[in-house]
């Protein structure tokens, strides 16, 4: 369940995040939730490469969407 906050950010902070949001087809809240997702992941793993880290979290929702294979180790086709 969703809970209703308030942010005070700066008026420049607000245009940059309302272009990436517009950019990637969010909202504004919904832009400001990833940024704080990938952040929290990159605090938890700090020797990872942040590279890494996005394709990890873009992979789990694959997953979840029912995009993913099984893998099968040791078989090569």
């Amino acid at each position: 369940m969703k809970k209703a906050t308030s942010l005070r950010l700066s008026d420049d902070m607000v245009r940059k995040i309302s272009a990436r949001a517009r950019a990637h087809r969010r909202t504004i809240t919904n832009q400001v939730e990833e940024y704080i997702t990938v952040a929290m992941e990159v605090e938890d793993n700090p020797d990872l490469p942040y590279s890494f880290i996005r394709e990890t979290i873009e992979a789990r929702e694959e997953i979840k969407a029912g995009l993913g294979k099984p893998y099968k180790f040791g078989v090569l086709r």
